[in-house]
């Protein structure tokens, strides 16, 4: 298939990447172009932003979670706008563990054979950046540098010191970004605030997005990415009969999803419901429940006083409903969540408490599920991800744990996934197209709605 496509790659984290992707989308827009975005690596913020300014679905690229030919094909089966975008994660050949190049933006730029715009901060710097560009250009034998960027420009001089600096390389700059204050996106928690939270912060989205594209050389970016190698066409996937119902948890303190779940959901015969804990008073008739990741903490107080759904939950767990909850979806199953020194009660169904913690736990995660879960059937081994800024504290020592990690924090060392009833919970995320989870979890919800 040709997918014209540009993957923006920084030098390090923090470089402005989404920023600057918001930036070429909105200016791509502005040329009379759809834009699909992608986003590296296990992230559910990013594409929050990516998506606000789109107006499409963001879709995760990540080969720790996916394998190669499940992202190749996600990447492909979702390109269906004018132009693909990807957005990069940490430094263009940070990948995971050492040494290793997997999983990294270069690694992902290399699978879908994007060509690559690299950000650079070049705010403390001059001459010398010219050395970090041709480093990164000869680190790999085929680095896929396309086109440059420059941010954080301080003056005309500086301007003029980094491009005469850059004549060497052969590589055209594309965009020369002025250091400005005003330019950067808050931030909060796991990196970037979430979209939903607030929606000053969409209007702030769109403002720097304009202000940032005056800056971009936008027709050398179409020129880079339009002449795209032509990748393997890929059949559509099947969709099966609509047999159940699944209610999803999303608002503003639940909505950490992977789009690829969702669809594999919707892929194996499943109606999706979405619904509120924090609004509302009850949830759509369902013969399952998802609740993802996300900030109940934040919202902790209109999550405690929602007594009506709380006890819902709960007696739909009791009778056996499947469920299945990740992270924040996790903690609101707890009985309560300590955060900014206040206690909110949650629903309780597992006995143990949320203490919010200064300390980010991000790992990607690797282990076996050793029993019969809502979403398996099996033994297998699976790798996830987790990210948090809480851990669980006075577990019952009769909890129950589906998972035993070799790599991750979890719940306890070397224990994720606390089981009770029909209700699978964990800190680990999982992609749900890396084994046969949405399949199990809709079997399991068509049983459930036959007893």
């Amino acid at each position: 298939m040709r997918i014209p496509r540009i993957v923006l790659a920084g030098v390090t984290s923090g470089v402005g990447k989404t920023s600057i992707t918001c930036a070429i989308i909105h200016a791509l827009q502005k040329q009379g172009y759809s834009v699909q975005p992608f986003k590296v690596g296990p992230d559910y913020i990013d594409p929050s932003y990516l998506s606000s300014i789109s107006k499409h679905e963001t879709y995760n690229l990540d080969v720790w979670l996916m394998g190669k030919n499940h992202l190749l094909n996600s990447f492909i089966s979702n390109s269906k706008s004018d132009i693909s975008i990807i957005e990069g994660v940490m430094g263009y050949y940070d990948g995971f563990g050492g040494n290793s190049n997997h999983a990294s933006t270069h690694h992902v730029a290399s699978i879908t054979k994007s060509p690559v715009l690299l950000v650079l901060d070049a705010s403390k710097t001059a001459r010398s950046i010219a050395a970090t560009v041709l480093g990164f250009q000869k680190f790999h034998s085929n680095s896929r540098i396309s086109g440059i960027i420059l941010n954080k420009i301080g003056s005309k001089k500086h301007e003029i010191l980094c491009r005469d600096a850059l004549k060497i390389i052969k590589i055209p700059i594309v965009g020369v970004i002025p250091k400005n204050p005003l330019l950067n996106i808050q931030s909060r928690h796991l990196g970037l605030i979430s979209t939903l939270n607030k929606k000053t912060l969409k209007n702030q989205i769109e403002k720097t997005s304009k202000i940032i594209s005056k800056s971009l050389d936008i027709h050398q970016i179409i020129k880079i990415l339009k002449n795209p190698i032509v990748l393997p066409k890929k059949l559509k996937p099947v969709h099966k009969k609509i047999k159940t119902t699944i209610a999803v948890a999303l608002d503003t303190s639940f909505n950490f999803y992977y789009s690829d779940n969702l669809e594999a959901l919707r892929r194996e015969g499943a109606i999706l419901k979405f619904f509120s804990p924090v609004k509302d008073k009850k949830i759509p008739k369902c013969n399952g429940l998802y609740i993802g990741g996300g900030f109940p903490e934040v919202l902790g107080n209109p999550l405690e006083k929602n007594h009506t759904i709380k006890k819902i939950i709960k007696k739909l767990a009791e009778d056996n409903l499947p469920i299945y909850a990740e992270c924040g979806g996790l903690m609101y199953l707890t009985k309560s969540i300590i955060y900014d020194n206040k206690k909110h009660k949650m629903i309780g169904l597992f006995d143990a408490e949320t203490i919010m913690t200064k300390k980010m736990k991000l790992n990607y995660t690797k282990g076996q599920i050793i029993t019969k879960t809502p979403i398996s059937e099996k033994l297998h081994n699976f790798q996830g991800h987790e990210f948090h800024y809480s851990k669980l504290d006075s577990v019952s020592s009769d909890s129950k744990f589906a998972y035993t990690l070799e790599i991750g924090e979890g719940i306890k060392k070397h224990q994720d996934g606390m089981i009770l009833y029909n209700t699978l919970a964990s800190y680990g995320h999982l992609y749900f197209d890396s084994s046969n989870y949405a399949e199990i979890f809709v079997k399991n919800c068509i049983k459930y709605s036959r007893t």
